[in-house]
């Protein structure tokens, strides 16, 4: 997805007044505004770039977009911040030094870069049913992406775990390809939109299986491959197998903390805390916006807002402690 790096791309500065960790909507958006505000910001894409969008099919509710499919969405966001003067790069950043300013990134390639302000926009990943089975099926018939790996299921059977927006969008996606979905639930309820709902149940593909959860993932050794799912009636402790190809993961996310854990305070099981109306952290001077930060809504446009405002936020910090657009040494006024 990612667009191809320039010769200037490889030129990493040693120094950037606004230091964007992560791409997505949150960190796409805060490039477009940081560059707008002639902060010159530089952004690290990550292990993901675009962000979980990129796994994405079709999306209905980005305004102005009455369907797009969430890659090229994330292309087009690139490409505006590129366009606006961001300096975008193809790197990890492995370490986030907050002790004191400049903060200082290191990053996978071995290069290093400090900055006066930092934008935390790393969102959030995957979770996983923690199964010794699941661990070792992973790549060989259990999945958490449907629009990576569904394509390799047609004609098959195959089980989706999860009861929100993404296990819903994964089981319809997955429509497409297998012969039969089966999607297993803990509760008697979704937690997805009713609208998505809707097109759940009228889907002749689709079986729900309400109040299980899953044991253990069964398949064969040579070659290691799924056969089958046991699960588990959690109001009458029954069991039974289902047959099954492929096993999607869709439980949900976890945010992407780990460069800021023990440096940054963190609430609701890892999400960085910001001030209320804000994106100021514990820290100041870094700021954080999308999934890292929203544990309630966790959408495409509530992150790119948040990454709007993380952006207006540091431009504000920066000038409130004079290094926004400070001239130069060679460049600074001469006493008449």
């Amino acid at each position: 997805m990612s667009h191809a790096p320039t010769p200037a791309e490889t030129a990493l500065p040693a120094h950037s007044r606004v230091l964007i960790v992560g791409s997505g909507p949150a960190g796409y958006t805060a490039a477009v505004y940081a560059s707008r505000a002639m902060l010159e910001p530089v952004l690290i894409q990550g292990m993901q770039p675009g962000g979980q969008l990129t796994i994405t099919t079709e999306v209905e509710n980005w305004p102005g977009e009455t369907e797009i499919q969430g890659p090229d969405l994330m292309v087009k966001m690139e490409a505006h911040a590129a366009a606006m003067g961001a300096r975008i790069f193809i790197d990890t950043v492995t370490r986030l030094d907050l002790k004191a300013r400049p903060f200082v990134a290191e990053l996978d390639s071995g290069r290093r870069i400090t900055a006066d302000a930092v934008i935390l926009a790393t969102g959030a990943q995957a979770r996983w049913l923690e199964l010794e089975s699941e661990e070792k099926f992973k790549g060989f018939g259990v999945s958490a992406c449907a629009t990576c790996d569904g394509f390799f299921y047609r004609n098959r059977e195959v089980v989706v775990v999860g009861g929100g927006n993404t296990a819903v969008e994964e089981a319809l996606f997955l429509t497409k390809f297998a012969s039969k979905v089966t999607l297993v639930h803990r509760r008697d309820s979704l937690r997805a939109e009713k609208i998505l709902q809707d097109r759940l149940f009228k889907n002749p593909k689709i079986n729900v299986i309400w109040d299980h959860e899953v044991l253990e993932v069964q398949g064969d050794e040579q070659p290691l491959g799924v056969t089958c799912v046991r699960l588990r009636n959690l109001k009458t402790g029954t069991e039974q197998t289902v047959p099954a190809d492929g096993v999607f993961v869709a439980i949900g996310h976890a945010p992407a903390s780990e460069l800021v854990a023990g440096q940054l305070e963190l609430h609701h099981g890892g999400y960085v805390k910001v001030e209320p109306g804000s994106t100021r952290t514990s820290i100041p001077g870094v700021f954080a916006a999308g999934d890292l930060t929203d544990h309630i809504y966790r959408q495409a446009v509530t992150s790119a807002g948040m990454g709007c405002m993380a952006a207006l936020d540091a431009e504000r910090w920066l000038a409130d402690h004079h290094m926004a657009g400070a001239p130069a040494p060679d460049e600074a006024e001469i006493p008449a």
